[in-house]
């Protein structure tokens, strides 16, 4: 049996278009991984930790963030819907991003205390860590 590949004269058109689809890199996706959330940035200095999430072109309203039984959970949603009309047409454009992320928190981690900020599509929060006791060795008198 032979496979036989047509040209209807659209090939360089497809192409174009696969490549930007498939791509592993496209410009609307650039600051998301391969699993549709936002790439994370996550640091610890000797007073906290630091999480960083790229969400561009959302809105510090989008976002929700909570803490539940030592899990941090970070979710957004954003919509917009475009209508333009004109005398022979109407356009509708919609837009819908949605993400959800969880982290454990370690042991050592204020939940009691998380800041969070955003500025130029970057979501920062900021997690104070507890200041644990080291306890001292002492003796014990046996009576």
């Amino acid at each position: 049996m032979t496979l036989i590949k047509r040209n209807n004269g659209l090939t360089g058109f497809r192409s174009l278009l696969s490549d930007f689809l498939e791509a592993d890199d496209p410009v609307f996706l650039r600051h998301w991984n391969g699993e549709g959330v936002p790439a994370v940035n996550i640091s610890e200095s000797e007073k906290s930790y630091e999480i960083e999430i790229a969400a561009p072109g959302m809105k510090k309203d989008d976002f929700k963030v909570n803490v539940n039984e030592g899990v941090l959970k970070i979710s957004a949603e954003h919509k917009e819907e475009n209508e333009e009309k004109k005398k022979n047409y109407t356009r509708q454009e919609y837009s819908y991003n949605t993400f959800e992320r969880s982290f454990t928190l370690p042991d050592n981690a204020r939940d009691d205390n998380i800041k969070a900020t955003y500025e130029d599509g970057v979501l920062l929060l900021s997690i104070e860590k507890k200041t644990l006791s080291v306890s001292k060795a002492k003796e014990i008198t046996i009576t």
